[in-house]
């Protein structure tokens, strides 16, 4: 069977779903589908012709989906670009509705993402719409207003979409993208990060070798250049990162990494943020902004390979260097980067392999082979990180990580990760104290096992451990230990399932053709038998532990636990795994012995006999004939022996005997259809007897077994699922088992046994029906007609008999009929169903049970409400009949999901990512096949809406309205199901539901209110009636929602009825997108659809006339009105309701609410709505006016008149040529847009001329092609209105702010203070004052002048706020105003501010920073001279003390940020301003200025192709300082912190402001570290040698200021990246250093070495010289006379050698040894009392340093022990009787190094000679020790 089929198709499908071939009614598939596609494209198209979006297209394009998850893709290629194209057409048409665009762009995405089908020849796209549409809502200018709403969802919808239209955008697409977005490229602007970002998402990368120079090559340099050059982190880096992630990964051998590997993986060890050294500074900028590890995982194997073999030395140094971090007694948040770093590089490298060696040859450009993996490259690459992987086994976020790793190592080199795997299981098997070890090891094992049992050339012996392993493994099977037990049946069931359990040890004597290898497994495979008994025994003892009676008190429940239940799934699915996979011969005595276990004992039937029961039934499975043949008489005899006497059958409480053998029998009924026959008249005889029983749980057992025989009868399903097809039971000759150990199955030769229901079997089945069902079905009739009395528990009996046959027989029922619902909507196509063929031929003659079932539910429901509402337990099971009736077929769907899951963790923890193609192991594959059959089964979407099930549904939808709540919750999940289930259906049920909310109906209940309510609300995973996204529905359901306020049934007391509401509203607001209005399709989309229509294969029925279109565009125009028209009605309706005074408050807000969400910006609001928002800005709720305030400042924005822009000639302007090469910065051609104090436009004609550019990214990095920018005033609309010109809108807004008592209230009520302390600037305050200016020009502004003026004289928070509010609205909305209003309005405003900075207080002066910085966002310097001007009089200048200088420069530094580049006049200034007052004494100013000096030098950045800055620079800065910081410099004595901090009189001398001066300067080096781009690290070296001056060395708080600053400023330094070039400057400086007379500094410059070259590991590996300079520093200072030095030194040393920058070479070892044989002087008798002599020799340093040389050593391997260790423990123990400090140093090292050993000693003993040993057990536990 292959896989060509032209046969039946006249067409070559893209790439059909493989499982349908293997279906039992395969020879049908090809017709249906083939009918299917024909609808599809047939309605599809005509849809799109006939301008019919809704229901049209997304009835048909769900119908899509919905075809490729049957069958994947299975058109052919044309149809498959055109189906593309006519989605991508409708997803980018500009107004489509928000949640239509989302679900046609999921299956836009569903057709795109195999993208190896279609090439770039067969599809191109353009990729501007997509930016277009992209840009429209993640950067909306509307949202934020709150005129529209978007899903949280959209944006990884979107971002998914262009990740799968990239490969197909146009090869001139690059340079296209470029030319659009490098304009954006201002590193200090937020454009920065969408520019960035937009590279990072479209630019494509997959484009063939011949086209490079059209595609990466334009931009690589630019950007890698950029890259490299950022230094730290900025928000956008992490996007340039995915960039070339992504770009590696596309063009493996293309392009030359080898110059940026250092830095590459530098930069990725820096992001993994692990902590270093003593101090634990991390910038939180480098924790938010780290790198995504499944990107950089992508890079590093991408990077693998190729000649240079770099990327793999950088790698071994990576895991080297981080080793020890994953041991598991470290811990921290780096951990989980560290574990998923460790989890994805293998499958990366996995993934890589398989496209370069396995993968079929597609259209994307392959890897050249000079830069393929070789072996020698997969064996390094596993080699480096198998240690690390160890280590990871044992962490403490679980093994789970180091699984996956091994699994995908193993894959590639089993033989050198498994023997270290087994080594370390095979000792956690045999230990009982270390539970978690086995758990670890054993789910290591579970991933390897494929590996491990196929063998293969590489690893041969390995199939050889399997047996061992099994046999060591049993004594998991432990009822005490849960964990472990669920571990081990998961262990020996994979094991198992990949093993055939056959005796073959008689081959040994038949066949002479077996390798050595294969002899050992055949002689093994005669312990299967025992294994297999033993592994019965071990179960027998958990099901005897497990009893009920043992672990429960009687009083308890009966259930099972949660634990219990998952123990009793791993007992059945491991047994019977166990017994597919065994021998014949084996199998009969296993099924023996579960035999005369189950039968000579007997079980309570809730534990342990379900335990017991799933074994047997295991058994039945496997061998049916055989099994039934002992079990069944023995059950029927005991029922039968037992039942004889009558009144057993009337018992309350049953014999347990009975009610076992009746479990027992009821599970071995589940196997084959065919089986049971046989046996049928003896199992229709006990149904017979059981069901009527008196005993709950015994008839509920005996419907179980007639459940069974039904489903055994009626189902198709495949009835062995063992690994090789056929069976093992051929004679060993023909065949030997053990040669398909691990064998995948073979797709194409699965040879699946189906069961499909024969005729007899059928037949049978009816049979049972008309015997059991028809009676009781007859008694109910008689009962709900009131002829016949039952009692509660006989009607709960006779329904659990219906419910059970409903379950065994559903599917030989043919569905509900009935006449389908008419005119619920209109539509111009047809909307048929589709019915899937699932294997069942519906018998026409034979009565449909499912409709005479329907028949008497519905009899039996009405009469139950009526007379018996409280019988509940009746009503439950009626529910569920009912939920079974619409949609049972014969599975369910959350059993479906279930085993839908389960198959793919199967799948994953045992697939061969490797060699891909589906070589899973064969039952996996046949349990795919059942899916896929199953899954047609449940396939119901878009079923016709038919009476019967209308009639079901108000059914439903009473009993949801009932009296007992849980039958209402119960009836509430089933109709929310069949909701999404029927097409249109909620419309239909909508209007009863709101009966029941009306408040003009009388007599409804609470209860009923609460019902209907919470059918509104829906649950969380289905539809929510309250929020359909359509007017027809909201207009019914809001104002029903609002209007229940005034019903009688509804109480604000009850806390659960406000709690309705609350959740209502919220899930409303939550899931409201915003519904559209314009519903065209655009002439480009009907060229397309009609394409779709003529191509053939198969070709579709009738295409469309034109007059059909004018038809269909005339109803496209009258459903846009339709909707405008809606959409004001139910506006209307909200305002009527609001209106009316008797409606309770919380109503009143959930109404404000909805009409706040129907605020739009592609319709204006009707005037009575915008009339009802401004009056409620004077409302008296607080919730209520702030809803009231945003939706005044949306409705500002929509009334708004555009201003009309043209573009304009940037090198005109200047009179100066664009360059053609890119260079960024200050230039020629920008440098007229920057602040020039002597050409400012003041007058008339100078702000005519001038052109304002608002935003400040536009001219720093290039010019944007075409300029855009505001026409002159006289082309602009009219200002300052007069009331006659305005529009309806405008004039109410106008009357009510030309009212001075309603101005008058506004601002009474936003000078108020909401919540105390909590108040911040309301951005929305802003946007309603900046549209009021922006619209209205002055108009209002002299009845506000006076409240402005009133409200900055008062210093209260809340006054000062609000007027902060109204002034940078009014500074925004200044922007079209003309030159005599905004001088008028500065005129006023400069005084005002003056007033505002001299009141500024602590509460106040974050609001009006925020007040400055949001005027000066986005508009030119120059329109705001007047400001900058005042802000710069005098910032500093003592008036009002500190604190007011302080807040004055953070306001200023508020405004000046944000024009970034464009004021280098200004900052100069202001720094010279600056210079001579840096010295100041107060704290709080020092800090403010430290922060507006990195503001200043923030533009003077050191990026690619950047001009240097105009604005300040650094080193003339740094120059000028280091002048004033001489006094300090030069002088040795230490600098103490002498400053007293009041103003004293007369001058300082130099010394003192030289560190006051320093303080500041630490406070600039402090703020800057985080928030500038590059370091300048020439500047900061000069400034080192007084830092490590200052420093403290303990870390203790209660030193000063200026000390811990200095420690600050040292720790976040020490983390700077540095470059190669900068290395000898900064080693320079630390040795200068390290020859200085304090031994402080000195002890600092080593703390200071360990994290710059762990932050910098590899840019020193890359420089030898650098290395040596390194080694010789700490070798130096490990001789230092200050002990504290020396012990720094050693511990600095060890943790070198510990992440591999300096290693234990035998010139060390020598070295250290001969500094140990120092001689030491002898000691000289003293007299007793004399002064110790304190000052060491020469010669106990240098003795020292040799012993603390040997212990960094030894401490440097903490979790292993190398070979050169045991010699160099041997020369330390010769030390331990010298003298102190050198007896210390040794006791330490000796105590230190048994803690980190003692874990794994057993391992690390076989190190050590007898004699070490020895020495060292002596060294260890000797008095020494304790001394």
């Amino acid at each position: 069977m292959k896989k060509t089929q032209p046969d039946t198709l006249d067409f070559v499908p893209q790439k059909d779903i493989v499982y349908n071939k293997l279906l039992p009614y395969a020879d049908r598939l090809d017709d249906e589908s083939n009918e299917l596609l024909r609808k599809i494209k047939g309605n599809l198209g005509q849809s799109v012709q006939l301008r019919e979006i809704w229901p049209g297209v997304l009835f048909w394009t769900r119908k899509l989906s919905t075809y490729m998850r049957l069958y994947g893709r299975k058109f052919s290629k044309e149809d498959h670009v055109l189906f593309i194209k006519l989605l991508y057409e409708l997803v980018t048409i500009p107004r489509l509705e928000i949640s239509m665009m989302q679900g046609l762009a999921r299956l836009l995405i569903n057709l795109l993402k195999k993208r190896e089908l279609l090439s770039r020849e067969d599809l191109q796209l353009p990729w501007r719409p997509l930016y277009e549409l992209y840009d429209r809502i993640l950067f909306s200018k509307t949202e934020h207003l709150g005129l529209n709403w978007f899903p949280n969802s959209v944006e990884g919808v979107l971002k998914t979409l262009v990740k799968n239209c990239r490969p197909y955008f146009s090869e001139s697409a690059t340079q296209e993208m470029l030319d659009e977005w490098r304009p954006l490229l201002c590193p200090f602007d937020v454009t920065m990060q969408r520019a960035i970002s937009y590279f990072e998402l479209f630019l494509p990368t997959t484009l063939p070798p011949e086209l490079h120079h059209k595609g990466f090559k334009l931009w690589f340099d630019e950007l890698i250049n950029l890259w490299v050059s950022v230094q730290n982190l900025p928000g956008w880096e992490v996007h340039l990162v995915n960039l070339f992630a992504r770009l590696a990964n596309d063009n493996i051998g293309y392009i030359i990494w080898d110059p940026y590997i250092p830095q590459i993986f530098t930069r990725i060890l820096r992001s993994l943020n692990l902590p270093v050294g003593t101090s634990q500074m991390i910038v939180p900028r480098y924790v938010t902004n780290a790198y995504d590890i499944g990107h950089v995982v992508l890079w590093v194997s991408s990077l693998l390979g190729g000649p240079s073999k770099q990327a793999q030395a950088h790698l071994s140094g990576l895991f080297n260097s981080i080793t020890s971090f994953f041991h598991p007694s470290n811990h921290g948040r780096w951990l989980m980067k560290l574990m998923k770093l460790l989890q994805r590089l293998p499958s990366s490298v996995v993934r890589r392999l398989h496209r370069e060696r396995y993968r079929k040859p597609t259209w994307l450009t392959p890897v050249p082979d000079s830069h393929k993996l070789t072996e020698e490259d997969i064996t390094d690459f596993v080699e480096s990180m198998m240690q690390p992987v160890l280590l990871a086994m044992f962490s403490k976020t679980g093994s789970l990580d180091a699984a996956q790793a091994l699994q995908n190592l193993a894959l590639m080199r089993p033989e050198l990760v498994i023997p270290p795997v087994l080594e370390k299981t095979y000792p956690a098997l045999e230990t009982l104290t270390e539970p978690h070890q086995l758990t670890a090891t054993l789910s290591c094992m579970i991933g390897v096992a494929r590996s491990l049992v196929s063998g293969g050339h590489r690893f041969p012996e390995g199939p050889t451990h399997m047996l061992p392993l099994l046999m060591r493994a049993l004594p998991g099977v432990d009822p005490n230990d849960f964990s472990k037990c669920m571990i081990t049946f998961q262990f020996i069931a994979t094991f198992v399932t990949l093993v055939p359990l056959v005796d073959c040890s008689s081959a040994l004597h038949e066949r002479n053709d077996l390798t050595e290898v294969e002899r050992e497994m055949c002689s093994a495979s005669a312990e299967f038998e025992d294994f297999v008994l033993q592994f019965m025994d071990r179960c027998f003892a958990l099901i005897d532990s497990s009893t009920l009676e043992q672990t429960r008190e009687e009083t308890e429940t009966e259930k099972m636990t949660h634990l219990e239940s998952l123990v009793e799934l791993g007992l059945s699915s491991t047994f019977s795994t166990i017994l597919t996979q065994c021998s014949l011969d084996i199998f009969k005595v296993a099924l023996e012995k579960v035999f005369n276990f189950a039968t000579t004992n007997i079980f309570e039937t809730r534990v342990s006999g379900r335990m017991v029961a799933d074994m047997c039934r295991a058994a039945a499975k496997c061998h049916p004939a055989e099994s039934l043949k002992m079990f069944v008489p023995h059950c029927c005899n005991a029922i039968n022996q037992i039942a004889v006497h009558e009144e057993v059958l009337n018992e309350e409480e049953l014999d347990k005997e009975l009610l076992w053998n009746l479990q027992l029998l009821s599970e071995v009924s589940r196997v084959d259809g065919d089986k049971i026959l046989p046996y049928r008249s003896d199992l229709v005889q006990i149904l017979q007897l059981t069901l009527h029983l008196k005993c709950k749980q015994g008839y509920t057992l005996a419907c179980n077994l007639l459940h069974h025989i039904l489903r055994s009868t009626a189902l198709i399903y495949p009835t062995e699922y063992c690994s090789v097809p056929g069976g093992f039971n051929q004679p060993l000759s023909d065949y030997l088992p053990i040669k398909d150990w691990g064998r995948p199955g073979d797709l194409w030769n699965l040879d699946i046994q189906w069961h499909v229901p024969s005729v007899e079997e059928t037949s049978f089945a009816f049979y049972v029906l008309d015997l059991i069902l028809q009676p009781e079905l007859q008694r109910l009739q008689r009962f709900a007609q009131g002829e016949q009395d039952m009692n509660r528990d006989d009607v709960l009996q006779s329904l659990t008999i219906v419910h059970h046959c409903l379950l065994g027989a559903g599917s030989l029922m043919p569905p509900l009929k009935g006449e389908p619902i008419p005119e619920l909507v209109h539509s111009l196509v047809n909307l048929d169903e589709t019915t899937l063929y699932t294997g069942m031929e519906y018998d026409e003659s034979r009565e449909n049970y499912r409709d005479a079932i329907c028949v008497v539910m519905r009899q039996l429901l009405q009469f139950i409400l009526e007379h018996s509402e409280d019988d509940t337990k009746s009503l439950f099971s009626i529910i569920k009949i009912i939920s079974d009736l619409l949609h049972f077929k014969g599975s369910h769907k959350q059993e479906f999901d279930s085993r839908w899951k389960s198959f793919n963790l199967v799948k994953i923890s045992m697939e061969n990512r490797l060699h891909g193609r589906k070589q899973h192991i064969r039952a996996l594959l046949i349990d795919r096949v059942m899916l896929q059959h199953e899954l047609r089964k449940l396939t119901v979407e878009g079923c016709q809406y038919r009476s019967i099930h209308q009639e079901l549904m108000r059914d439903l939808l009473r009993l949801s309205t009932s009296t007992y709540s849980q039958v209402r919750s119960r009836a509430q999940n089933v109709l929310f199901t069949a909701l999404g289930t029927y097409n249109f259906c909620c419309r239909d049920l909508i209007p009863h539901v709101l009966e029941f909310l009306n408040p003009d109906k009388s007599g409804v209940t609470q209860q009923q209110f609460k019902g209907a309510l919470y059918c509104l609300l829906g649950n969380h995973s289905g539809v929510c009636l309250a929020n359909l996204h359509d007017w027809e529905c909201i207009a019914l359901t809001w104002p029903a929602i609002v209007r229940s306020g005034l019903s009688s049934a509804m109480s604000l007391e009850k806390p659960s009825i406000v709690r309705l509401f609350d959740d209502l509203a919220d899930r409303i607001h939550r899931q409201y997108e915003t519904i559209g209005i314009d519903f065209s399709i655009p002439g480009e989309c009907c060229d397309v659809a009609r394409q779709l229509m003529t191509t053939a294969n198969p070709l579709p029925e009738k295409p469309v006339t034109s007059e059909e279109m004018e038809e269909g565009l005339k109803r496209q125009e009258l459903k846009n009105l339709e909707s405008v028209e809606k959409y004001k009605q139910l506006i209307g309706d909200l305002l009527d309701f609001l209106s009316d005074r008797n409606l309770p408050w919380k109503f009143e807000h959930i109404a404000i609410g909805f009409l706040s969400l129907l605020l739009r910006d592609d319709h204006h609001l009707p005037p009575a709505a915008v009339m009802f928002f401004v009056k409620t800005l004077n409302h008296d709720s607080l919730y209520v006016r702030k809803v009231a305030i945003s939706a005044v400042a949306g409705i500002m924005k929509q009334i708004k008149r555009s201003h009309k822009k043209i573009p304009i000639s940037t090198s005109e302007l200047c009179g100066v040529k664009e360059s053609d090469e890119i260079v960024a910065g200050d230039r020629s051609d920008n440098q007229w847009l920057q602040y020039n104090s002597s050409n400012l436009p003041r007058t008339q004609q100078d702000w005519d001329k001038c052109v304002f550019v608002e935003k400040t990214h536009w001219g720093y990095y290039c010019w944007p092609r075409k300029l855009m920018m505001y026409a002159p005033l006289k082309e602009q609309p009219k200002q300052n209105l007069t009331r006659e010109e305005m529009t309806e809108r405008e004039q109410i807004i106008f009357d009510h702010f030309s009212d001075p008592v309603f101005i008058n209230q506004f601002i009474e009520f936003l000078s108020l203070e909401d919540r105390k302390g909590k108040d911040k600037f309301s951005p929305r305050r802003f946007c309603l004052f900046k549209g009021l200016f922006r619209n209205f020009g002055d108009t209002f502004l002299a009845l506000l002048q006076p409240h402005m003026e009133r409200l900055v004289a008062d210093s209260h928070e809340s006054k000062q706020r609000c007027v902060a509010e109204i002034i940078s609205g009014l500074i925004r909305g200044s922007k079209h105003w003309s030159f005599t209003k905004v001088e008028n309005l500065w005129e006023l405003l400069c005084p005002l501010l003056r007033t505002a900075l001299s009141n500024i207080t602590i509460e106040t002066y974050a609001d009006w920073g925020t007040c400055i910085a949001t005027a000066c966002e986005s508009r030119d310097p120059r329109k705001l001279h007047w400001l900058f001007e005042m802000l710069m009089e005098s910032p500093v200048n003592g008036e009002g003390g500190s604190f007011v200088d302080a807040c004055r420069l953070y306001v200023l530094q508020g405004g000046l940020a944000q024009q970034e580049w464009r004021v280098p006049e200004l900052l100069h200034r202001l720094l010279q301003y600056l210079e001579p007052k840096l010295t100041q004494v107060y704290k709080n100013v020092r800090e403010r200025i430290g922060s507006v000096l990195t503001y200043i030098f923030m533009i003077d950045v050191n990026l690619p192709y950047t001009e240097p800055t105009t604005s300040p620079r650094i080193s003339d800065f740094t120059e000028r300082i280091l002048l004033h910081l001489k006094p300090l410099t030069e002088g040795d004595e230490e600098i103490q912190n002498h400053v007293t901090e009041e103003n004293e009189v007369g001058v300082q001398d130099e010394r003192t402001q030289a560190i006051k001066l320093f303080k500041t300067v630490l406070k600039w080096l402090i703020a800057s570290a985080g928030r500038s781009f590059s370091t300048a690290v020439s500047e900061q070296l000069r400034l080192l040698p007084l830092l490590f001056k200052i420093a403290p060395v303990e870390n203790d708080d209660s030193y000063d200021e200026l000390k811990r600053d200095a420690k600050t400023c040292l720790s976040l330094m020490s983390q700077g990246l540095l470059y190669t070039e900068q290395i000898p400057m900064v080693l320079k400086t630390l040795l200068e250093i390290a020859g200085s007379s304090s031994w402080h500094a000195r002890y600092t410059v080593l703390t200071y070495l360990q994290i710059m070259v762990f932050y910098n590991l590899f840019t020193f590996m890359s420089d030898p010289k650098a290395v040596n300079d390194v080694r010789a520093l700490v070798m130096r200072l490990l001789e230092d006379e200050q002990l504290e030095v020396r012990e720094m030194a050693a511990t600095t040393l060890s943790g070198f050698l510990q992440c591999n920058f300096l290693s234990m070479d035998a010139p060390m070892q020598a070295h250290f040894e001969a500094l140990c044989k120092t001689r030491l002087p002898k000691k000289r008798k003293r007299e007793l009392g004399s002064v110790v002599d304190t000052i060491p020799s020469a010669d106990l340093v240098r003795r020292h340093a040799g012993v603390l040389g040997l212990s960094a050593c030894i401490l440097s391997s903490p979790y292993d022990v190398p070979t050169w260790m045991p010699q160099l423990l041997m020369d330390l123990s010769a030390h331990l009787n010298d003298t102190q400090p050198i007896e210390m140093t040794v006791k330490k090292t000796l105590s230190n190094f048994r803690r980190t050993h003692h874990d794994n000693w057993q391992q690390h003993k076989q190190q050590f000679t007898d004699d070490q040993l020895l020495v060292l057990t002596d060294l260890l536990v000797s008095p020494c020790y304790y001394a």
